[in-house]
């Protein structure tokens, strides 16, 4: 039997979800009286919080196609188009995302223990091609870039006041954009919104409208008045629909003022009460509640924001470890393996540590952040770069050890365990080191471009001048040996690897096998290198280096903070004469 066809609307409460309970702790817990004065920003957080937990790690539910049985409303109206606002019907895209919340609870717990109830069974839904608005008195109004978002050309799109600070027009055109984006893309909109003007308004398919934590209306926009006529609180004429729900709702004041506008017949209180309990007995609720369960049994599948997974983001790090493993894998002992090793040795101990360079444009962010901070007298340049050594030091020997695992046991270098540690030590330096070099060209040469420019030149320099392209004794006394080639941080870690590596060890000196040679031999004759102290102390330069390059950065930090107020004083200093006129 055929029946009329829903309204595109016909959201409501259904069963209940597990609870959603938000509280911080100590000195993080927010005061109460700020998250009720923002519940709408506790909605969307709550439904991310919900979307995420009902999918997974970082997905959520996504409804595509649904059976030609389920394409129906509870009515038997259609689910497949989406209204473009000409009156026409589209199809749905096949990635539309549906999505519903039921029961869903949001309590704050302040310094002091005391809980208060942001979100109270909140429940609704939300379609593709279509903007539910969700609304309710007086929130901190927050702005959000929305171009940036939809760039992404997202299914899905949570908006946190897109129309805050901008005056009636601006809201509108901003609004009828996304309205006309939503149903040509097939996208769902979620927007928190704040009394939109009546035009914005019509705008809305849906409406979520909230008080005290619970759902007041959850159906079509263009019903709300009725819903609220209908119940004893009619919208005067002329009035904006939206202006008239949130003061008939809204609480806040009533203990202040005392006071009630001429056209409502009970205190807010009352109404949130008597609209409450009217809208849960509704026809409307009902409907909802059929269309959620509906959606609800659609074929689903997980979406995601397109992320970069745990194996994505390592891979970078591990390619060049496995390339160069395999290269040289298991070098053994013949001719030509002390080459072999001092290639591997050099490659993972200087251009490895060029990686080290792409951290480079985040620094410069830190960098900004640091300086206004500091500005405001939060903390010094001492206890700056103090935090950010100790709090990098881990991530910079995980990406050590990890990446120089493969690579030194792929090529078969000695396997004791003490040989190992002092290798990952040493890599662990080189990072550190590229880092503080970093920091230095970044409070020098603030351009993102230019300054990995500059660090790489630096850095390829002390590579050039390291004793593995050019043999120590051949490299032109001025300049390059005296001093670049003694404060190259690279002699010291091939020292240091030669060292740790070829020690010990007995290597094949002719094809037949019949001649062998000592590693310590090799290291003076064929790599020249300085065998007057220990890898020990080669090991203790690099960190010695590592402090200097930080003590380094402060002093330039110093020098800038001096030499900024005098060139500003020449660059502002006027030599011409000035000459005041005046008018009796």
């Amino acid at each position: 039997m055929a029946t009329s066809p829903l309204p595109r609307w016909a959201p409501t409460p259904s069963p209940s979800r597990p609870l959603c309970r938000s509280s911080d702790d100590g000195g993080r817990r927010g005061n109460i009286g700020d998250l009720l004065r923002s519940p709408f920003t506790a909605v969307v957080a709550a439904l991310r919080g919900h979307h995420a937990a009902t999918s997974g790690d970082d997905t959520a539910p996504s409804t595509d196609t649904a059976p030609p049985e389920q394409q129906h409303t509870a009515g038997g109206g259609e689910l497949d188009g989406v209204d473009d606002g000409s009156g026409r019907r589209r199809e749905r895209l096949d990635d539309g995302v549906f999505l519903t919340w039921e029961d869903v609870w949001v309590t704050a717990v302040d310094s002091r223990g005391k809980a208060a109830t942001i979100l109270n069974g909140v429940s609704g839904c939300a379609r593709p091609g279509e903007v539910l608005a969700i609304m309710g008195p007086g929130g901190q109004q927050k702005r959000l870039s929305i171009c940036l978002e939809i760039l992404t050309r997202p299914r899905l799109l949570f908006l946190d006041e897109p129309t805050s600070g901008l005056d009636s027009a601006a809201s509108f055109h901003v609004m009828s954009r996304i309205t006309d984006l939503a149903a040509r893309e097939g996208m769902t909109v979620i927007a928190v919104v704040h009394q939109p003007c009546r035009e914005v308004f019509e705008l809305f398919h849906g409406l979520c409208l909230l008080a005290a934590g619970s759902t007041i209306f959850f159906g079509p926009a263009s019903t709300a008045a009725e819903f609220f006529a209908s119940n004893g609180y009619p919208c005067p004429p002329m009035r904006n629909p939206s202006d008239h729900f949130l003061r008939t709702v809204n609480k806040d004041f009533d203990k202040e003022s005392g006071e009630k506008l001429q056209y409502e017949p009970a205190v807010a209180d009352e109404a949130i009460d008597i609209l409450v309990n009217s809208y849960k007995s509704s026809d409307t609720s009902e409907v909802a509640k059929q269309e959620m369960r509906q959606i609800n049994e659609m074929d689903r599948r997980m979406i995601g924001r397109n992320r970069a997974g745990f194996v994505t983001k390592t891979l970078p790090f591990m390619l060049p470890s496995l390339s160069l493993g395999t290269i040289f894998y298991n070098v053994g002992y013949g001719p030509d393996s002390a080459r072999s090793r001092s290639s591997m040795l050099m490659f993972i101990g200087t251009l490895l540590t060029f990686m080290a360079i792409g951290g480079f444009p985040s620094f410069v962010e830190d960098m900004k952040i640091f300086g206004r901070e500091r500005l405001n007298g939060h903390y010094g340049v001492v206890t700056f770069v103090i935090s950010n050594t100790v709090s990098s030091t881990p991530y910079l020997l995980l990406i050590a050890v990890v990446p120089g695992a493969i690579a030194y046991y792929l090529t078969g270098l000695q396997k004791q365990i003490d040989h190992f540690i002092y290798f990952a030590l040493v890599l662990c330096s080189c990072t550190m080191l590229v880092e503080g070099l970093m920091m230095i060209v970044a409070t020098i040469v603030p351009d993102f471009l230019m300054g990995i420019i500059t660090g790489a030149g630096i850095q390829g320099i002390m590579m050039l001048n390291s004793g593995s392209f050019q043999l120590p004794n051949n490299l032109p006394k001025i300049v390059w040996k005296y001093p670049i080639y003694y404060i190259s941080f690279h002699k010291y870690a091939l020292q240091g690897f030669y060292k740790n590596e070829l020690s010990g060890l007995v290597l094949q000196n002719d094809l037949e096998g019949h001649k062998t040679i000592t590693g310590e031999k090799v290291i003076v004759e064929l790599f020249q290198v300085e065998t007057g102290h220990s890898k020990w102390v080669d090991l203790a330069i690099l960190c010695g280096m590592i402090v200097i390059y930080r003590l380094l950065f402060v002093v330039i930090i110093k020098v800038l903070d001096m030499a900024k107020p005098m060139l500003k004083g020449v660059t502002f200093r006027c030599y011409t004469k000035s000459v005041i006129h005046g008018l009796e």
